[in-house]
């Protein structure tokens, strides 16, 4: 007679789950595989319907919650539609529609969603909350976004940049405006892709003390300076966002302190006569870029938008792979 302990496997420990949630948590190699694979993935949709199924359909059967804490249009609809196209399905929440963080705790809240779905997307101002997610649930989290880091829009921008030129190694990246999210994961993707990064700010809008210390000890070229046109000189890309994002406050004085920052046409020449733009969208048109750069034939921004889907296809089937 065959008994219990005989039928158990050797370990009875899960396998610790795959989260996705800053690029500093990974190194180049991975993050590479992640754009290659989002590429071949791209590559394979050419000519399809959209939302037609992947012919390999790998994540047939999966279910994502996608909790959105704050609005979204590009992150809502390109995990959606992604993990859709994988063969999954989704699970759309707000905040609104969850206990998450009034009277239930997050990691009670991390352990129930573990025995309903296989992997969960949140997109939160508290990168706490982030946190405590992935510390306490057993499948995977995906960062859509934080007040701290943007990761999934930053591996999109550089899948963008090595379709338009090449590979992004050695290259120069000008970051102009404010030091948000999305700057942030840029310094993180400079460290992991052996870029250099040039990153002007005005003073009352410098980045965090901890961004810039990750910065100094990662040994990355980086630097951070107050310049916008300093910053732009001989890029290769240059990138801003929005002045003023979800949560800020004085409107006015960011706009007065941000307003040497727009990128306009005089700013853009000073670039190299090849060089690229970059925006996450949405976009405040008159405020940190004009229409005749983000219309212009320099402007990528759209497939930038894009490539959002096809790299976090990448990210959901390494993040559910078995």
């Amino acid at each position: 007679m065959t008994s219990v302990k005989a039928l158990r496997p050797a370990s009875s420990k899960p396998a610790a789950p795959r989260h996705f949630l800053d690029l500093s948590e990974f190194d180049g190699a991975t993050l590479k595989g992640l754009i290659d694979a989002a590429v071949r993935r791209k590559k394979a949709r050419a000519g399809m319907s959209r939302g037609a199924l992947d012919k390999d359909a790998p994540l047939d059967g999966k279910m994502l919650a996608l909790i959105f804490e704050k609005p979204s249009t590009r992150t809502r609809i390109s995990f959606d539609v992604g993990m859709q196209e994988l063969g999954g399905r989704t699970l759309v929440l707000t905040g609104q529609e969850m206990q998450l963080g009034r009277g239930e705790t997050i990691a009670d809240t991390a352990r129930v969603l573990s025995r309903y779905v296989d992997a969960v997307m949140i997109r939160t101002l508290s990168h706490d909350t982030l946190n405590e997610l992935a510390e306490n649930a057993s499948i995977p989290v995906i960062n859509g976004l934080t007040k701290l880091s943007h990761p999934c829009q930053v591996m999109a921008d550089v899948m963008t940049f090595e379709e338009k030129k090449g590979s992004i190694r050695g290259r120069t990246v000008a970051w102009t405006g404010d030091a948000n999210n999305v700057m942030a994961s840029w310094v993180h993707a400079a460290a992991r892709f052996e870029f250099r990064l040039r990153v002007a700010t005005p003073a009352e809008l410098a980045p965090r003390p901890a961004i810039k210390s990750w910065a100094a000890k990662s040994g990355a070229d980086i630097r951070f300076i107050r310049d916008a046109e300093e910053a732009v000189d001989g890029a290769d890309v240059v990138v801003t966002d929005a002045w003023v994002s979800m949560g800020d406050k004085e409107v006015t004085k960011r706009h007065n302190a941000l307003q040497p920052y727009q990128v306009n046409s005089a700013l853009m020449a000073r670039a190299a006569k090849d060089a690229i733009f970059m925006h996450c969208l949405p976009a405040h048109r008159g405020e940190e870029v004009t229409d005749e750069i983000i219309d212009g034939p320099q402007s990528v921004v759209f497939d930038e938008a894009e490539n959002r889907m096809h790299i976090q296809k990448a990210i959901l089937e390494w993040c559910l792979s078995e």
